[in-house]
């Protein structure tokens, strides 16, 4: 269990006379952690982190500063020659321990994502992976490679690739644990150290992964996990002048503000992995069993807080209205909200208060443009931030409904019937993240997703079908750079030349 930061001890379901849940901690961490150590910050200041589901407070946290940043990167700073100098498979014995420890704390992990961002706790399948990523990436510890080269006479030529250095990251608050896993880890097998900033949305299970590094032995300065808001604390990973790559995952406005803050100070490599507003293409004779579920999923998963989402569907004009009625009855039972806490809950609330007054606003703005809403549209209950699954048909694709990431359970239903026009359609957006397309036609399937302008697409499934082994991220506006596979390594190292003169 995490050691106590104060005697208080929060009770973070109101009623400390009832069982513990499974994943209780005893005590929540509050502190940062910097060098190996839980501290609290500097300014003594701590920020509430409200539970979506009661509007209650789950928690007090720690607010780092800029100077919070700057220790935390001379510590990162300290701790990176000894680090970058460890046989590779050295720095991959600490990932496999580090996730042997996080794989134990899992049940913690969701209670603490579930109080927080409302996120369901029983089954976690976003928490599943945390583990088997780290892993993954601890076996990619002898495949950061360069090349060599014959072809100048008198030259062995050769490229190699090194750690950056010290690193930072932003991380969401939709998969807080999940995010932090892996650019953590592939910022350590390359040989990097980092810092790393969490989601004020979510910043309780990010200091258990915490812990777990340092249960692991990951010497001190290494990891650096760190709670606070975009400003000052995002702002000044961004522009620390001893930080040389940063690795954020987040809005695009967010993004474009990160690019500017590392251009403006010292030109730091930037990865981006921004929003989506992903298309979703039925044709007529797609399989219906299959793409109706698929497409539901998509929508309701972690309650439509999710980058790749399949938010925009365009179906086939012929077969649109038994799609139509089979995907409402299929979100419908699908998307039945519930107790984050309970066992066998699917869909939670949004994650705070903002989240959900985003989402409401763009239903008054469907209400008010006379669009029509097959199902849903409207808040749940009056307590907790709850909104009903929602599709919205025959959308203008003018509309910002249409144009605009909402992050909510709501799904746009257009129709279709021409190839070109649907895939014309379907890349009129600044995003370009995922797409998905179901069809029994492989020619048309193999056409489609090479159009498709997207760094993933699926061919009958949809998000959030990935693999870890190959590379995941965006064109376009959904960002830059890749997570994931060996394309990942290249993202955390530096490529130089080297001539030797024969």
């Amino acid at each position: 269990m995490p050691t106590a930061s104060s005697t208080e001890r929060v009770q973070t379901n109101g009623h400390p006379n009832l069982p513990k849940p499974a994943g209780k901690p005893e005590v929540i961490e509050d502190r940062l952690f910097i060098n190996g150590e839980f501290v609290p910050s500097k300014s003594g200041k701590k920020f509430n982190v409200i539970n979506p589901t009661t509007e209650k407070l789950s928690a007090s946290v720690y607010e780092a500063d800029a100077e919070d940043v700057d220790i935390a990167v001379q510590a990162a700073k300290a701790a990176f020659p000894a680090w970058s100098e460890l046989n590779a498979l050295q720095r991959a014995h600490f990932l496999e321990r580090w996730a042997s420890a996080l794989e134990k704390a899992l049940p913690e992990i969701s209670y603490l994502d579930a109080i927080s961002m409302g996120k369901p706790a029983y089954p976690d399948q976003l928490a599943m992976m945390i583990p088997m990523i780290v892993r993954y990436l601890a076996s990619k510890a002898l495949d950061v490679l360069g090349e060599s080269s014959l072809n100048t006479a008198n030259f062995v030529n050769l490229s190699l690739r090194q750690p950056y250095g010290v690193c930072g990251a932003i991380t969401p608050w939709n998969a807080p644990s999940m995010f932090l896993a892996y650019k953590v880890s592939a910022a350590l097998i390359t040989g990097n150290t980092i810092v790393l900033k969490s989601s004020e949305k979510a910043p309780l299970s990010p200091l258990v992964a915490a812990r777990c590094a340092k249960e692991a032995g990951i010497p001190p300065g290494v990891v650096n996990i760190i709670s606070g808001f975009g400003k000052p604390c995002g702002e000044a990973i961004a522009r620390h002048m001893d930080i040389r790559k940063i690795s954020f995952t987040g809005s695009a406005a967010t993004g474009r503000a990160i690019q500017k803050a590392s251009a403006e100070s010292n030109l730091k490599s930037v990865s981006l992995e921004l929003g989506g507003k992903s298309p979703l293409i039925i044709f007529e004779d797609a399989d219906l069993s299959k793409a109706i579920p698929a497409a539901a999923m998509s929508i309701v998963m972690n309650t439509g807080q999710v980058c790749n989402a399949s938010s925009r569907v365009y179906v086939y004009a012929s077969i649109a209205e038994e799609f139509l009625e089979g995907l409402k009855a299929t979100m419908a039972l699908m998307g039945k909200s519930g107790d984050p806490l309970a066992e066998g809950t699917f869909r939670g609330p949004q994650a705070d208060k903002l989240q959900f007054d985003r989402v409401m606003a763009y239903l008054d703005l469907a209400k008010q443009s006379g669009v029509n809403i097959a199902l849903g549209g409207e808040r749940e209950g009056s307590t907790g931030y709850f909104i009903a699954p929602t599709i919205l048909s025959n959308v203008p694709e003018d509309s910002r409904l249409t144009k605009e990431e909402i992050f909510g359970p709501v799904l746009i239903v257009n129709t279709f019937e021409e190839e070109g026009d649907v895939l014309e359609k379907a890349n009129a957006s600044e995003y370009g993240l995922y797409a998905s397309v179901f069809t029994k036609d492989i020619s048309r399937a193999l056409r489609v997703a090479k159009r498709l302008e997207a760094g993933s697409v699926a061919v009958n499934s949809t998000s959030p079908t990935m693999a870890l082994d190959m590379p995941f991220g965006g064109w376009k506006g959904s960002g830059e750079g890749r997570e994931f596979s060996s394309f990942a390594l290249d993202d955390w190292t530096e490529l130089k030349s080297v001539y030797l003169a024969i």
